[in-house]
């Protein structure tokens, strides 16, 4: 493949996948240090990547048609389009656009034929085989000829957000010498993730009183409502961002998790961002498959309750969501003791 002089880099959808992306992308500046490499997805995943060296620019994929998108790629004239995502729709309009070097998985026939190499799913015995995300994108860029430039994730605070948080915090009576414990209790993904609003409020107020942190509410905008309902059970009150005023986008969020000592998180995006912000997290996973995150662990207390019917991949659990109540609020109080200990 001769070297390409302009690269577009499809992002996956979901804000914890994009960060497991970032060893992919670091792979491409290494191996292309003076190629334009131009990263596409969803607008929020911009401010997610601000500031990474590893891309020139981003372009934001508001949802439009195949027609839209395959427009704005086409006027770039780019290379090669590296497709992190499966789905036919980050394939198509590359296709449309005649990107001639077109690079991904290939799961079905139609995506297939979209794509000028078309990597096979990993699979054992016939099945699908659930790998570490990392891993899954890196074997996408060994593909295109680039060596792994270290497999570590990264992001990065940009001052301005994090003077916005300080500034933030400071207004709810947060000083800049207090630790913070980081809650981040929502999941885009569905229900399914969702830990009891009543389990939350047990172990904030057990980690808050044994470790002397003061715990944070780090909602989506959509999700105040969890929020809301773990600071009324909890006894020991915790900040919400929502009082911090001004804006509060992934950008603060990213500056905020810096900031804690210890972050307390559903299996979701803000996991991912505490782990390339080298911060301890205690994880709460229930329906999800934990092999395809099973990557810097170290750091990490993954707590999951073995019952048959997980991981089911179901956005809503269809029975009683046995695979998250059953982690009681112990359980992640001790574990918050091993990582503030060093254990």
């Amino acid at each position: 493949m001769t070297a390409p002089a302009r690269i577009l880099v499809r992002l996956p959808t979901w804000v914890g996948d994009a960060v497991m992306a970032t060893p992919a992308l670091r792979a491409l500046r290494r191996a292309h240090p003076g190629a334009e490499i131009v990263a596409e997805g969803r607008p929020i995943l911009g401010d997610l990547l601000d500031g990474l060296a590893s891309f020139d620019a981003f372009l934001p994929d508001d949802g439009g048609s195949a027609l839209s998108r395959r427009r704005r790629l086409a006027g770039r004239r780019f290379d090669l389009a590296v497709l992190l995502p499966d789905s036919v729709r980050s394939a198509l309009a590359p296709f449309l656009a005649r990107i001639p070097e077109r690079v991904g998985y290939g799961r079905d026939p139609l995506r297939r034929a979209l794509l000028s190499v078309a990597l096979p799913p990993p699979r054992a015995n016939g099945r699908r085989l659930p790998i570490p995300m990392i891993e899954r994108y890196l074997a996408i860029t060994r593909r295109v000829g680039c060596e792994d430039a270290g497999d570590h994730l990264e992001l990065s605070v940009s001052p301005e957000s994090a003077e916005r948080v300080d500034e933030g915090l400071a207004r709810c009576g947060v000083g800049p010498g207090d630790a913070l414990l980081v809650v981040t209790p929502g999941a885009g993904f569905g229900p399914s993730k969702l830990w009891p609003a009543e389990h939350y409020a047990k172990a904030c107020d057990a980690i808050a009183r044994k470790h002397g942190l003061r715990p944070v509410l780090a909602p989506a905008p959509d999700e105040a409502g969890i929020a809301a309902r773990i600071a009324a059970l909890a006894e020991v009150r915790p900040v919400s961002v929502s009082e911090m005023g001004g804006p509060f986008g992934l950008a603060e969020l990213k500056a905020l998790i810096a900031r804690a000592r210890l972050v307390l998180s559903n299996d979701t995006g803000p996991r991912h961002i505490a782990v390339a912000l080298d911060r301890p997290v205690v994880v709460l996973m229930g329906p999800t498959d934990p092999r395809h995150t099973a990557s810097h662990l170290e750091a990490q207390r993954v707590l999951r309750e073995p019952v048959p019917c997980s991981p089911c991949q179901r956005p809503t659990c269809p029975i009683d969501h046995r695979c998250m109540r059953g982690i009681g609020p112990e359980r992640a109080v001790a574990a918050a003791a091993e990582l503030l200990s060093g254990a």
